[in-house]
C-alpha cells in the first residue's frame, strides 16, 4: 500500500496551505514486478500518472532506500541487438543499484539506430520483445530518444540513468551522457568482457561459409542466403564431402569397437582354454602319473594275472611234505635204469619197497 506523505513528515508549511495539500497526495507510481509469469509492460500501456511531487534524490538517499513511499526509478537505454548475457548483466546491475528500484529500459527504433549506429540484425519489434522477457525489466519504453532530454526525464519521472562509464560518442557529441553526469543523475555499471553484439557479428562473418552451408542443408535457398549459383554448388559439394567424412569416421569407430570386442572375446577364450588345459593336465597326471590311479590298477591286475597263472603250493599237512618240490614221484612201474641192483638181494629189497609204496597209496 502506498504511504501518505504528510506535511509534518516532510517539514512542509502549515496545514491548509497549497504546498501542504500537494504533499498530502499519495504516490501512485508503478511498483516493481512481483511475479515473472508475464512479460514486462510497455510504457505507453502503463505510464506513470502520479500527481504527487517527484522530489529529486541523491545517490546516497537512494542507497538508503528513501523515499519509502515509492521506488527509485532507474532508466537504462540501448539498442539491445542480438540480446545476450552482457545485456542481461548490465540490466541486473541497474536493477540492483538501490534497495527498492523500478527499472525502465528504453529501446531505440530501427530508423534512429540505422541513422546513428548502423544496420541491425534484429528489427525493433524483436528487440522490444527480447527486453520484455528479461526478468530484471519492469517497463519497456519503445522508440526511445538517442539523447535524453529534460522533457523525457520529466515525463517518465526518471531519478537516475544507468550505463557503463565509458564515454559514448555519437550524434556529434563526445559523450551523450555528459549532461546526465553533470546533473548527478548518472550511475555507472560494469561491462561484461568477452561478449558483445559486435563480437557475435564478427564470429558470424568469420565463419560465414560454415553457417551458409548449414542453412543450405536445413532447407534455405541460395536467394534467401544471398549467395551466388557457384557458391551454392560449392557449399553443397562441401556438405556432401562432410557427410562422406562422417560416414568414414563412423565406420572407423565401429571397426575399432568391433576389433575391441573381438580382442576381448579372444582374451576370454584364451583364459578359458588355459583353465581347461590346466584342468586336463591335472586330471591326466592324477590318472597316469607316477603315483596315479592307473598304475595302482595295473599293479592290481598284474598281481591277479600272475596269481591266476602260477600253481598253488601244497599245504603244510600234505603227505608229500618230505618230498623234494623240484622232483615229482616216479610211478611204481618205472624202474630206475641208471642204477641197476648189484645183487639178487638188492633187487628183492627194491621190489619189497615198491610193494610197500603201493600199499601206502592204497
Amino acid at each position: 500500500m502506498p504511504v501518505r506523505a504528510t506535511g509534518a513528515e516532510s517539514g512542509a508549511g502549515a496545514p491548509g496551505s497549497p504546498s501542504a495539500a500537494m504533499e498530502e497526495l499519495e504516490h501512485t507510481c508503478p511498483q516493481p514486478r512481483l511475479t515473472l509469469t508475464a512479460p514486462a509492460p510497455f510504457a505507453d500501456e502503463t505510464s506513470c500518472q502520479c500527481q504527487a511531487p517527484h522530489e529529486k534524490l541523491t545517490i546516497a538517499q537512494a542507497r538508503l532506500g528513501t523515499p519509502v513511499d515509492r521506488p527509485v526509478r532507474v532508466y537504462a537505454d540501448g539498442i539491445f541487438d542480438l540480446f545476450h548475457a552482457g545485456h542481461a548483466r548490465a540490466l541486473m546491475q541497474a536493477k540492483t543499484l538501490f534497495p527498492n528500484s523500478y527499472l525502465l529500459v528504453g529501446v531505440c527504433s530501427d530508423d534512429l539506430t540505422h541513422k546513428f549506429k548502423g544496420f541491425t540484425v534484429m528489427n525493433e519489434t524483436e528487440r522490444y520483445e527480447a527486453l520484455r522477457h528479461c526478468r530484471y525489466v519492469d517497463e519497456v519504453i519503445r522508440d526511445a530518444p538517442w539523447t535524453l532530454t529534460p522533457e523525457f526525464l520529466e515525463k517518465h519521472k526518471i531519478d537516475f540513468v544507468a550505463h557503463d562509464d565509458i564515454p559514448y560518442s555519437s550524434a556529434g557529441s563526445d559523450d551523450v551522457y555528459k549532461h546526465i553526469k553533470e546533473a548527478g543523475m548518472f550511475v555507472p555499471t560494469q561491462r561484461t568482457e568477452g561478449i558483445s553484439t559486435s563480437d557475435i557479428i564478427t564470429r558470424i562473418v568469420r565463419d560465414y561459409d560454415v553457417y551458409a552451408r548449414r542453412n543450405l542443408q536445413r532447407g534455405y535457398t541460395a536467394k534467401e542466403l544471398n549467395v551466388s549459383f557457384i557458391s551454392e554448388k560449392k557449399y553443397r559439394f562441401q556438405n556432401h564431402v562432410d557427410k562422406m567424412k562422417e560416414k568414414v569416421k563412423n565406420v572407423e569407430e565401429k571397426s575399432k569397437e568391433f576389433v575391441y570386442k573381438v580382442e576381448e572375446k579372444s582374451h576370454d577364450l584364451i583364459q578359458k582354454w588355459e583353465e581347461k588345459s590346466r584342468e586336463f593336465i591335472g586330471n591326466f597326471l592324477e590318472l597316469f602319473g607316477p603315483d596315479g590311479a592307473w598304475k595302482q590298477m595295473f599293479q592290481e591286475r598284474s598281481g591277479r594275472m600272475l596269481q591266476a597263472f602260477s600253481p598253488r603250493q601244497s599245504p603244510n599237512s600234505s603227505p608229500t611234505r618230505g618230498r623234494s618240490p623240484s622232483r615229482s614221484p616216479s610211478p611204481p612201474w618205472v624202474i630206475n635204469k641208471a642204477s641197476p641192483p648189484s645183487s639178487p638181494k638188492a633187487a628183492s629189497a627194491s621190489l619189497s619197497s615198491m610193494s610197500e609204496g603201493d600199499e601206502d597209496e592204497k
